[in-house]
């Protein structure tokens, strides 16, 4: 926001924007002081809300909000400071007055509400609505029935650390269109959402576009101290939206967000190996984190594309080399096994046990390399955690990180300190395509002179043995439950990477079609072939 515009911080806990109406009017002094009335004291209550006090505690909250009482709205809530600074601020800073709320029915300490409001700034008012939830908690030390305040009670879209603003808009509005010229909006693709206001913080100003005034979301910095994109909630006065090419493809992104709303916490980047252009950015979480290019879990045996080169580069194997699977291996004293079901194989090449993905095979390597080798694969070859990837919008670079003892074993086969996003394996495996490093884009470089990141690529023999590697995995080995039939030229690789604390490991699945690669990462979706293989497939069916 420019032009002195104040913003609401949605402190603490969160920001609000509601009002109270529709359970009528009650008297609650009473309540607050907590005098029974009877002169003798109340027993304290315990164990969750009942119906009564859901109703009493929300019909109170809605009555005071809406008065503007934001001392008493607020002593209805378990944050109350929190609460008041934010009540007491709505009206004046974030400029939302006339605030009405419809309560729908409570299931259990639960309600839904409708929130319909008025936001005026400089002489123009719009209608504001949408529809939120509460949750009624009994106080730890109180004992009352209160509000948890949390920031979606606000607005589902709001997250601790937000801030509310009203005012000319920071960056002029963008038309983005896809590779043909399709218009991309936020309703269509909901994926592309961070995405394009993103690009239109970075680009706004360069597509030849207008500022408007507009009601946004200023997301909180993050502890780098880089700022999210605004993210617009109503606009009052529009602008003129410029446009802005992308590289992406509105068929491959419809692909891909059909694909995860079939995985809870999934997340998968498509891209074309021959130029590094995505097609397609597809995220399904209830956090709103763009985890596919964001990102850093490990990524489990899809990082053994990687590895492989690491082997094959440094002279200790070849495809048809040897690459014994036993049932278990040590390493710096940390014994590692395989996945459950699998048998070993002593007389293993790398291409069987990289088609298994036998992690023992790999593991039995870790005496073998150096410390930085895996490090230095994977920041000369393929181009991943320098931290200096021009993409267009903010992305995880990757990480690999040269540490020694049992980590070393780990990281072979993508768990110890190894970090990726769906992203990163989607470029590794273009890399392992085409022998190229072609560092991902999501609007052309033209636009603004970036400069992309460069990285040696691999040498032909190399490439050769890694797409043998990944055919026969996509053909015969773990891949070919969603890869087997598919039409083409094609690799793939599964990964499984155990999380502490979580009872299932993540699901990553990395390959490739012609010329499209893609990856996606499904959080506790178990085996690769399970949830991140069958949308991978679905995609690479589609894009081109």
């Amino acid at each position: 926001m420019r032009n002195g515009v104040k913003a609401v911080v949605v402190g603490g806990v969160c920001a609000a924007m509601l009002g109270g109406a529709g359970y009528g009017v009650y008297t609650f002094a009473s309540a607050l002081n907590g005098d029974s009335g009877t002169g003798a004291a109340a027993p304290e209550r315990t164990g969750p809300p009942t119906g009564s006090e859901v109703k009493e505690t929300t019909g109170a909250f809605f009555a005071a909000w809406e008065k503007g009482d934001a001392v008493s709205a607020a002593s209805w809530t378990n944050y109350p400071q929190a609460a008041q600074e934010l009540l007491s601020a709505y009206a004046g800073d974030a400029h939302i007055g006339k605030v009405r709320i419809t309560p729908g029915r409570a299931t259990g300490d639960t309600v839904p509400f409708t929130v319909r409001a008025t936001v005026s700034y400089d002489g123009v008012s719009r209608p504001l609505s949408y529809r939120s939830r509460l949750t009624v908690v009994r106080g730890e030390t109180s004992h009352r029935a209160l509000v948890d305040w949390q920031p979606s009670v606000v607005h589902p879209r709001l997250r601790k650390g937000d801030t509310l603003s009203t005012g000319t808009s920071a960056a002029p509005e963008i038309e983005a269109v896809d590779r043909d010229g399709k218009v991309l909006t936020r309703v269509t693709y909901p994926s592309l959402g961070p995405i394009l206001d993103e690009l239109r913080r970075r680009y706004g100003d360069k597509a030849g576009g207008r500022a408007g005034v507009e009601l946004v979301i200023r997301r909180q910095a993050a502890a780098d101290g880089s700022q999210a994109a605004d993210t617009p909630l109503l606009t009052l006065a529009k602008g003129r939206p410029g446009k802005l090419p992308t590289t992406l493809s509105a068929s491959a992104q419809a692909a891909a967000e059909a694909a995860v709303a079939a995985y809870p916490e999934s997340s998968v980047v498509a891209l074309k190996p021959s130029t590094g252009e995505i097609l397609a950015v597809a995220n399904n979480r209830r956090d709103g984190f763009d985890a596919a290019l964001l990102g850093t879990r490990a990524p489990g045996s899809t990082m053994k594309i990687i590895s492989a080169a690491t082997l094959i580069d440094n002279g200790l194997t070849t495809a048809n080399g040897p690459a014994p699977c036993p049932p278990s291996a040590v390493s710096e004293s940390q014994t590692f096994h395989n996945l459950k079901g699998l048998e070993p194989n002593e007389d293993a090449t790398l291409a069987d046990s990289f088609a298994r993905s036998c992690n023992t095979a790999f593991v039995k390597f870790a005496d073998e390399v150096k410390t930085d080798s895996l490090t230095r694969e994977a920041q000369d070859r393929f181009g991943l955690g320098r931290n200096d990837w021009q993409v267009g919008v903010p992305t995880f670079d990757g990480r690999v990180p040269a540490s020694g003892g049992p980590d070393t074993a780990a990281n072979l086969i993508g768990q110890g300190q190894v970090q990726m996003s769906p992203l990163n394996m989607a470029s590794v495996t273009a890399t392992a395509k085409t022998g190229t490093f072609r560092q991902p884009l999501i609007v052309p470089l033209k636009l603004d002179g970036r400069e992309p990141a460069r990285a040696r690529g691999l040498s032909s023999g190399t490439v050769r043995q890694l797409r043998a590697l990944m055919n026969r995995t996509a053909r015969s080995g773990t891949a070919a439950g969603v890869m087997g039939r598919m039409s083409g030229d094609v690799g793939a690789k599964t990964g499984s990477a155990e999380v502490d604390g979580e009872a299932r490991p993540d699901s990553w699945f990395t390959g490739y079609r012609d010329d499209v690669a893609a990856a996606a990462m499904v959080q506790d979706g178990g085996h690769g072939v399970d949830a991140a293989g069958p949308i991978v497939a679905s995609v690479l069916r589609i894009a081109r």
